[in-house]
């Protein structure tokens, strides 16, 4: 009489082990799809638009001017740069400090 409940058990825990080997198995999918869904937006965040591109290259470039002009003498075929107008009287001359 042992043995028939025994065998039961055994047939009840195979069966739960197997449901559970399934749903980790779903899980498991559900999370691949998920991280490939993630790795794709990242890469379509890392490519930028040709015009935001284009864009951040123009502020790029007027930065490296902006440092060039301010660490390093004007070139000798630009004019001096003209003081700034708080610097200036009403008349457009230079205000005494």
């Amino acid at each position: 009489m042992a043995s028939p409940t025994v065998s039961f058990r055994i047939s009840r825990s195979a069966e739960d082990l197997a449901e559970t080997i399934h749903a980790l198995s779903q899980r498991l999918v559900k999370l691949e799809q998920r991280l490939a869904a993630m790795e794709l937006q990242v890469v379509q965040h890392q490519q930028l638009d040709p015009q935001e591109e284009a864009s951040f290259e123009n502020v790029e470039r007027l930065l490296r001017d902006c440092r060039d002009l301010l660490d390093g003498e004007p070139e000798a075929g630009l004019p001096p740069l003209a003081p700034r107008p708080e610097t200036q009287s009403a008349e457009g001359l230079p205000r005494a400090a």
